[in-house]
């Protein structure tokens, strides 16, 4: 319980610090929210109305630096992120709640199929290790591991998109399709989903199978192992019960950061797609000065990866209590 808590202080402070931080980088950036909205207008509006925006889009410049950290502070305790500027008159929180289940859909799936199957790989890799399948796997999985994910998503749209117009390749959805829990809709979505999920678990799955191989060979050679050859266990449960049981414990502590990495999304991949995710939208906050977009996403996106830090701590202090003295 005093490890938990530890690293729960810890947590709140960091916290508190992205929280800071995310409400000054904004203000330290040039421009103004309101003044681009002004333009949009062009100039057509009046003082107050000017004034009116500001308290919208949450930089009222009338009021002090305090006073809008406080009120800064609230909105986020209410949930309350402000107005959009590039998608006005949407909320942020309305924006950001959209793109959500795309992104988890995406790039959570694809993460978690590449731990899964690149672990289950690791482990038969290492467990035949000299044999033709070990001379096969690493060498081919340091060179996708290699490629940049985007550069495979641009292949697989002019391969299967363009010239065998197997697979649509952009947009989450056939915007003709009317969106609901309907067996059309669903089934295009996941047609949708194929290409981009396909570039990143091709291109992610190498970092899994050669961390998991490292971890097996190095258990394999542990005295416990030894001793339960020694006994005649059957190989099966050698391979699983006693090398990767205790190899995957660092796999996953980065596994649990690469899910706090997901709700960023895969900028490239989802601009590469046109695909509706947190990474496409946080490119078009930056792309046309949506500041309070831009700070929710940031936020969003922190407070994820934090999360996703303190459950990498926990975890192995739940499965190997040999870490609770280190921590």
């Amino acid at each position: 319980m005093r490890f938990i808590l530890r690293r729960g202080g810890f947590f709140l402070l960091t916290l508190w610090a992205a929280v800071t931080i995310n409400f000054f980088l904004p203000r330290l950036m040039p421009g103004n929210p309101a003044l681009a909205m002004v333009a949009k207008f062009h100039g057509r509006l009046t003082g107050q109305a000017l004034v009116s925006l500001e308290d919208l889009f949450g930089v009222n410049t009338h009021a002090s630096l305090f006073v809008q950290y406080l009120h800064y502070l609230g909105d986020i305790a209410t949930g309350n992120f402000g107005t959009s500027l590039y998608f006005y008159p949407e909320s942020v929180s309305r924006v950001v709640l959209d793109a959500i289940p795309w992104t988890l859909g995406l790039v959570g799936v694809a993460t978690i199929l590449a731990f899964v199957l690149g672990t289950g790989v690791g482990i038969v890799s290492a467990w035949r290790r000299g044999t033709w399948l070990d001379g096969i796997v690493p060498p081919v999985f340091v060179i996708t591991s290699a490629i940049p994910y985007f550069w495979v998503g641009m292949m697989f749209i002019l391969i299967f998109g363009i010239r065998l117009q197997w697979l649509p390749y952009t947009f989450g959805y056939d915007p003709t399709l009317t969106p609901g829990l309907n067996a059309a809709f669903i089934g295009n979505v996941l047609e949708h989903a194929v290409l981009p999920a396909l570039a990143l678990l091709i291109t992610t799955i190498g970092t899994w199978i050669l961390t998991m191989r490292n971890n097996m060979v190095t258990t394999l050679a542990e005295d416990y192992v030894r001793m339960a050859r020694a006994k005649g266990l059957p190989n099966r449960r050698i391979m699983l019960d006693y090398a990767a049981r205790n190899a995957i414990l660092p796999n996953l502590t980065g596994f649990a950061m690469s899910l706090g990495f997901v709700v960023g999304g895969a900028i490239l991949i989802e601009y590469v797609f046109d695909y509706p995710g947190v990474g496409y939208m946080l490119l078009q906050a930056v792309e046309n000065e949506d500041y309070p977009l831009m700070q929710a996403l940031f936020l969003l996106i922190t407070v994820a990866v934090l999360v996703a830090l303190l459950l990498a701590d926990i975890a192995p202090a739940i499965f190997d209590p040999r870490t609770r003295s280190a921590g």
